[in-house]
């Protein structure tokens, strides 16, 4: 769904009403990526495939890659779902960069990840849970955030935008104060 200007009294449109439908648009395509990342994390959980996270990768309103993480599954570190789902949108494209995509996750990138956001030019970083909001585990260190990337690779262009559908993205995942057993905690 894109936005549309609306005519208003003497048919003439409003501009403040047409950015606001862009955003309420937006918004929406985010909650609805978001799902969908969502169902590729609750995927992984069903094949013990690594810790549950789901991440879509969309261009002009179309999805060009996706995945979960596979890092338990492929015996490969960096099979995180943003890797895999950088990998196939760059399959898909024929090319290494993609300039203009969103990249949706269901937990904050870890810091791997942001830079490969970063190195394939994605211009916007759209994920659900916070690391606050689950175990230390999913994150190798819990001063870094992926803002400190994007500040420190002097990016003006890339946005961030955390938070989406948050309550529901950290179900997937251990809580702060939950004790996963050991074997789970590979970045403990």
């Amino acid at each position: 769904m894109t936005g549309a200007l609306i005519p208003v009294t003497g048919g003439r449109p409003i501009l403040q009403d047409y950015v606001l439908l862009m955003a309420v648009d937006a918004a929406a395509a985010d909650v609805n990526f978001i799902r969908r990342a969502i169902e590729l994390a609750q995927a992984a959980a069903r094949q013990d495939s690594g810790a549950p996270i789901g991440c879509v990768i969309v261009l002009d309103g179309e999805i060009i890659g996706e995945g979960h993480n596979q890092v338990e599954a492929m015996n490969d570190p960096t099979a995180h779902a943003e890797i895999v789902a950088i990998r196939q949108a760059g399959a898909h494209l024929r090319r290494p960069r993609f300039q203009g995509a969103t990249l949706y996750s269901t937990l904050q990138p870890c810091g791997m990840c942001s830079m490969a956001s970063i190195w394939a030019g994605v211009s916007r970083i759209v994920y659900g849970a916070e690391s606050g909001q689950v175990h230390e585990m999913y994150f190798e260190d819990r001063h870094l955030e992926i803002a400190d990337f994007v500040r420190d690779s002097y990016k003006d262009d890339l946005r961030v935008e955390g938070g989406v559908l948050n309550a529901e993205c950290a179900k997937l995942y251990y809580g702060p104060d939950d004790h996963p057993p050991k074997d789970e905690q590979a970045n403990k």
